[in-house]
């Protein structure tokens, strides 16, 4: 599905409006330094599963990058700006998850974490209504981030089917991302 498309469907599914919005680059100055400390709970916590942890350190360097990847993507969530450029890149992110093996099933449930933690830091840092409308905002963007994320899995499983990768499902989820990556480089 085209970038633009599918956002403007899930902005209109969630509800994200200019209220929200507002509220989310308000939040920036109180969330993003939370950012670092998001990253080592989220990769601590994946870490722990022997597959996942195989993923992450099979390549030398590889967590070290994703700190900082996870850092910028969780910064940009209180941006403000949710344009075609921020729906395409949520998408790529779910390509190159399927590309390198994760699956929706690792990422979904460490999500959890990411969500404890920034709403223990809103409850710790606001107060009524915006602690509310933090909230609020926080789970629509949210919402809106893995829905584009499982776009990214949905495209690479149809390409790889499509490539006659039917194998396994695992096998035509990588190999479908690996092609969409490439076609979109």
């Amino acid at each position: 599905m085209d970038p633009q498309e599918l956002l403007e469907k899930l902005l209109a599914r969630t509800g994200l409006g200019e209220l929200h919005i507002a509220t989310l680059r308000k939040l920036e100055a109180v969330m993003g330094p939370l950012a670092s400390e998001v990253a080592l709970a989220f990769y601590d916590y994946l870490g722990r599963d022997p597959e996942m942890r195989e993923i992450l350190w099979a390549v030398p360097g590889r967590v070290e990058r994703l700190y900082g990847s996870f850092a910028r993507w969780y910064r940009e969530l209180f941006s403000g700006c949710y344009d075609v450029s921020y729906s395409a890149q949520r998408i790529r992110i779910g390509l190159i998850h399927a590309a390198v093996g994760v699956k929706p099933s690792f990422i979904m449930p460490a999500m959890g974490i990411v969500q404890e933690l920034s709403l223990e830091h809103m409850r710790d840092s606001l107060r009524g209504s915006e602690l509310l409308a933090g909230m609020e905002a926080l789970q629509k963007i949210l919402a809106i981030d893995l829905a584009l994320l499982q776009e990214g899995y949905n495209a690479a499983m149809e390409e790889g089917f499509r490539m006659g990768m039917g194998v396994s499902q695992r096998e035509a989820l990588a190999a479908g991302a690996r092609v969409l990556l490439e076609r979109a480089q």
